[in-house]
């Protein structure tokens, strides 16, 4: 059998239905064959050099996640820190993500509309999937524990389609001839070398749980629980399937949060220079690529639906209120101020596409916005 490896992602507070959640989450889990259980801090806050995300760099093969943000969000947080995949489709979502086959359909319209490359484009591929689900998609234990058994049903199909072709292709490796003499063969999920062995300290093992019934099977080894002291951070994470490595973020930021890699591409190379509650730069990105995962905007925390920036023509400038990009400059003024610095207004680093765009055929909306202005209200 193949085995998955199921993340759960611990929230920012001990609220206690979260941490309820969570736990219910994990005791079902230990009797699901196959499923191996880690269990680490707040996926966000986690230090890029610590334990739980030297764990995660060590888990291989397909990979579920479960946290307390929008899965759009926890991939590219994944990303950020040297762990890639594909990303997996997952049927459980909460009603901030919508109607998949809405913005499937949406997708494809963009994609045929838009041919910009990309920076994931240039990036190799990661042979790998990783699914992300949002804890907030469902109350009760039940509607996870569906989705994970579909998840690994999956997964164990597309591993077997791909032994099938090294058989086809050639002599069967191994543990593939392995696999198919016996089928309820488990292996050790693999650790990366570079994964130190963990102090007593910063791994413990929960007690297993009495089985719920009779018919339950035995449960299977303790989940692995990384004990690590974090604090709460704030910084952006960048969405590299909608990038263009325009670098407007780059101009428009004045607190040396981003930098150039050296693939000359877009990077967050100082993610604690950020300005706690500052989501000015994701407001003026064309592509909508910048997230923040703890903002209490759905489309800049990450959400599919919406943009940053609003609509084609901003209703609230009808009442008075800032548009996206006179709402951002305003953010990183005070932010500026705040840090002993000028405001700088739109003097600086604001992009020319957005202070003159381009012209455009008038659509309906445009003449009903003329039509408003003739009425001089």
């Amino acid at each position: 059998m193949v085995r998955i490896t199921v993340v759960i992602s611990q929230g920012q507070s001990a609220n206690p239905v979260k941490r309820k959640l969570e736990e219910d989450l994990v005791a079902a889990l230990l009797f699901e064959r196959g499923v191996e259980v880690t269990v680490i801090p707040h996926l966000y806050d986690l230090p890029p050099d610590g334990t739980g995300m030297l764990c995660l760099q060590g888990i291989t093969g397909d990979v579920v996640v479960l946290s307390w943000l929008y899965p759009r969000a926890a991939h590219w947080i994944l990303d950020r820190n040297a762990i890639g995949g594909r990303v997996g489709k997952s049927l459980l979502v909460s009603d901030d993500e919508g109607d998949d086959e809405l913005d499937d359909e949406m997708a494809a319209d963009e994609a045929d509309a838009d041919d910009k490359p990309r920076v994931i484009d240039s990036r190799p591929a990661v042979n790998r999937t990783i699914y992300c689900i949002d804890l907030r998609a469902a109350n009760a234990v039940e509607p996870f524990l569906t989705e994970i058994r579909r998840i690994a049903a999956e997964t164990s199909v597309q591993t077997v389609n791909v032994d099938l072709m090294g058989w086809i292709q050639g002599s069967p490796k191994p543990e593939q001839l392995q696999r198919y003499l016996d089928p309820a063969h488990d292996a050790p999920r693999a650790v990366s070398a570079q994964f130190p062995a963990p102090s007593p300290q910063s791994l413990t093992s929960s007690p297993q749980p009495q089985a719920p019934s009779a018919q339950s099977t035995a449960p299977s080894a303790p989940p692995l629980r990384i004990e690590e002291p974090t604090a709460r951070r704030w910084y952006p994470v960048i969405d590299f399937s909608r990038c263009t490595n325009c670098l407007e973020c780059l101009d428009f930021c004045l607190f040396g949060v981003y930098g150039i890699s050296a693939a000359e591409t877009i990077l967050v190379e100082q993610p604690d220079n950020c300005r706690k509650g500052c989501p000015a730069c994701s407001r003026v990105c064309p592509e909508n690529a910048i997230i923040f995962p703890q903002h209490k905007s759905p489309a800049i925390a990450g959400s599919p639906n919406g943009e940053a920036g609003g609509l084609k023509i901003d209703l609230s400038k009808l009442f008075g209120a800032p548009d996206a990009l006179e709402q951002a400059v305003l953010e990183r003024d005070v932010e500026l101020v705040a840090a002993g610095q000028a405001a700088v207004g739109m003097a600086v680093g604001i992009p020319k596409r957005q202070t003159s765009p381009a012209p455009h055929e008038k659509d309906e909306l445009d003449s009903l916005m003329d039509r408003l202005d003739e009425l001089a209200l």
